[in-house]
């Protein structure tokens, strides 16, 4: 994979007020494709290349299911190709998408967690945002639904990125990007102006300093910008963190789970302002589960068979927190 994919979306920054900010990006991109992508990548592109050239009808991007059905109808073995060359991407873990037909079933039904925090938001339209960790672009492509000018996903995970070519191959935006970085791959100091409104879900209790990953959000903002911020939360009252002691859920990279008193407290401190919680609720199996397009285990397999309000490993289970608030603009702490 070289930079061609991505140009026509550096260009399109480039006409923005965040256009000193795009040789960096272009930079940064060329940085991690120079240094090497995964194993799979070559196969992952194979994938690519074998889609079948449909023409597109009608685009969907403000309903559940993301994606766009043909202009003529497709023949069998076009549909087919179409359903082996987007399986070759597994695993499929945001959606759900449906293109030409085909239903990619993702782990996560993320139309779920953007129904109960779509409302909530500044109306998205005209804005210039960042989605941190954003996967496959799933919830960008509904940030662009809803009339965002610009959007920015940063993702490391190769899969994930090739996934989100494989569906803007049928879509064919330059408005939007999911680019192979993480956040400490962006260009450093502050992005010209800010973003108007940055996410970051799913993400936080992934770091080791989940702090510094809050005060890079609002490095990120501008004066004003909103933060969506979700992740998973230790329920109860006070201030109190949730330091799992090996694993939590199988996973070994969660650190923290706070209180949503203590993660407001948290937010307060980095200089946010108007901190409110929009949604706290229990992660269910019907919102995350396993499925052909991702065959690995999922929260089925990871809670308690005798007892589904605690982990295997006997945590809490996932409950899960969305809270928006606005960069003050001035000092963090202060």
């Amino acid at each position: 994979m070289d930079l061609t994919p991505f140009r026509p979306f550096f260009d399109r920054l480039a006409a923005t007020r965040l256009g000193p900010w795009a040789a960096g990006l272009e930079a940064a991109v060329g940085k991690r494709l120079a240094a090497g992508a995964h194993g799979d990548l070559a196969r992952w592109e194979a994938a690519l290349a074998d889609l079948p050239a449909l023409p597109v009808g009608a685009v969907t991007l403000t309903a559940a299911c993301v994606g766009c059905t043909a202009a003529r109808l497709p023949t069998a073995a076009e549909i087919n190709g179409l359903r082996a060359a987007l399986l070759a991407l597994h695993p499929w873990r945001k959606g759900p998408f449906c293109i030409h037909g085909v239903r990619i079933d993702t782990e996560w039904r993320s139309d779920w967690k953007w129904d109960r925090l779509a409302g909530a938001l500044t109306p998205l339209a005209g804005r210039l945002v960042l989605d941190v960790g954003c996967g496959n672009g799933y919830h960008a492509w509904r940030m662009i639904g809803d009339g965002a000018r610009l959007v920015v996903g940063i993702d490391p995970t190769w899969v994930f990125v090739t996934q989100f070519q494989a569906v803007n191959r049928y879509l064919g935006r330059d408005d939007l990007c999911v680019l192979p970085l993480g956040i400490e791959d962006l260009p450093a100091g502050r992005a010209p102006d800010g973003f108007d409104t940055v996410f970051s879900m799913g993400v936080l209790y992934h770091r080791r300093a989940p702090i510094d990953h809050l005060l890079d959000l609002r490095r990120l903002l501008r004066s004003g910008g909103e933060l969506v911020l979700e992740t998973l939360v230790l329920e109860g009252e006070g201030q109190r963190v949730l330091v799992p002691p090996e694993r939590y859920a199988a996973m070994r990279n969660v650190w923290f789970i706070p209180t949503v008193e203590s993660l407001t407290v948290w937010l307060q401190r980095c200089g946010f302002a108007d901190v409110r919680l929009v949604d706290c609720s229990r992660t269910r199996i019907e919102e995350q589960h396993g499925t052909a397009w991702m065959r690995f285990q999922s929260l089925p397999d990871h809670l308690d068979p005798d007892d589904p309000n605690r982990t295997r490993e006997g945590l809490p289970a996932p409950v899960r927190a969305i809270l928006i608030a606005r960069n003050s603009g001035g000092a963090a702490g202060a």
